[in-house]
């Protein structure tokens, strides 16, 4: 098959989605496919090769909402255009990116839904010309927030289009009044027009098709998977006793929860650290500020260490020497590529019992769960783990089992195929 996969980019940290798309479209090659990564908003940020072969970005994000703020720009000629898709240009826009909140982009986000009909239209049907030269068998958007050029691509093209559904339902309700509800509808209209969409778990599916509508018969569930080259099974437990956190170090992941947990659990197990690390972009700094300061307040200063925007190297380095994994999410999060990342190490996982979560740990059997109410629930429950390290480090082995059995990135790429199979006999 001759696919084409575009994803959006954060110009400026690594992005869960974005390193699952490129994985996955890299696993596609492997497999014999001719698979093409594109570029949307932003220049991809990656821990792995790019599987975008140089490709330029599309809908960049500088020209998409100077367009959608002044009539002026959606009349520019092209070589204006280039001036803001220069590779500069967008590597400033995505140092600024984690400051953008939902709230203030409703009307953008609706115009992108709408399509051939909204303020981005010049931009889309620069993309489109690329994508009738590359002649895909499909298109696939990697989340439904880009399902409004849907239709624009199957008439331009002929190929048969796909949608990856992904952790958009939080952004969507943030949008407020009225931008949530038109956003919402547009998706249900627009994507059920789609030839397959495919969920990255049953809970998101379920939840995207609750929320939108969309049609229960083109819904395929593919687990995301991961690159496992370079993670090993460990042959005993690490010397110390450490706690980690593996995402972007903002509120909306749970790190404030996880260090109260640790202020409840540090006099209780004197020997145990924590280990935090993931992107920090925007105002996250100010929020880690915060926190370091409660924990230096509180004499734990030293038993903390943080790591921000760390490569795949360290990344696989910083999980070895976890004796557990909690990532808090307060919000309902579709996947959780950190859980899959802590058991290909084997580090068993304390997670809230709420969205993906209770799911994903009965498909590894990897980790514990907790009541996500208050940070109590969660420190006895890695009181459990940290006080008895052999009982942690089996449940961590039987999780990398799961993992190197069912969630590496060859299984999602063959989980793809057959959606796409199965959508393209309709």
């Amino acid at each position: 098959m001759r696919l084409v996969y575009l994803t959006t980019g954060t110009g400026s940290f690594y992005c869960g989605s974005c390193m699952r798309d490129n994985a996955l479209v890299r696993a596609l090659r492997a497999r014999g496919h001719d698979a093409l990564l594109v570029p949307m908003y932003l220049p991809l940020t990656l821990d792995e090769a790019s599987a975008a072969d140089n490709v330029p970005v599309f809908f960049g994000g500088i020209n998409s909402y100077l367009q959608q703020v002044s009539p002026l720009f959606r009349k520019t000629p092209r070589w204006v255009d280039k001036l803001f898709d220069a590779p500069g240009m967008l590597a400033a826009a995505g140092k600024r990116s984690g400051m953008t909140r939902a709230s203030e982009l409703g009307p953008m986000t609706l115009s992108m839904l709408q399509g051939e009909e909204g303020n981005q239209v010049k931009e889309l049907e620069r993309l489109v010309a690329f994508l009738a030269d590359e002649k895909p068998d499909w298109v696939v958007l990697s989340n439904a927030l880009l399902i409004g050029m849907g239709r624009r691509i199957r008439e331009a093209t002929g190929a048969k289009i796909a949608c990856t559904l992904q952790g958009e339902d939080g952004f969507l309700d943030a949008l407020g009044a009225p931008y949530s509800e038109q956003c919402w509808k547009l998706i249900g209209e627009r994507g059920s027009e789609f030839d397959a969409l495919i969920p990255v778990s049953h809970y998101h599916g379920g939840l995207m098709q609750r929320r939108a509508g969309l049609p229960s018969e083109r819904l395929h569930v593919v687990y995301n998977g991961i690159d496992l080259t370079g993670y090993t099974p460990r042959s005993v437990p690490p010397q110390e006793l450490t706690l980690g956190y593996l995402a972007r170090m903002y509120e909306p992941k749970g790190l404030g929860t996880l260090v109260d947990a640790f202020l409840l659990l540090a006099p209780r197990v004197p020997a145990l650290r924590l280990a935090v690390a993931g992107a920090q972009v925007g105002y996250d700094p100010t929020y880690v500020a915060q926190l370091t300061a409660k924990l230096t307040a509180a004499g734990l200063g030293d038993r903390v260490r943080w790591l921000p925007n760390i490569s795949r190297e360290e990344k696989i380095q910083f999980l070895q020497s976890l004796t557990v994994l909690s990532v808090p999410a307060t919000y309902g999060e579709s996947f959780g590529l950190y859980v899959i990342e802590a058991l290909a190490a084997g580090v068993p996982v304390v997670q809230p019992r709420h969205a993906v979560f209770p799911e994903l740990l009965a498909q590894t059997r990897g980790g514990l769960l907790y009541d996500p109410l208050t940070p109590a629930a969660l420190a006895d429950a890695l009181e459990s783990l940290v006080t008895d390290p052999q009982a942690a480090f089996a449940l961590g082995a039987e999780g990398q089992k799961a993992v190197f059995a069912r969630f590496g990135v060859d299984t999602m790429a063959q989980g793809v195929e057959a959606a796409l199979r199965h959508g393209a006999a309709g």
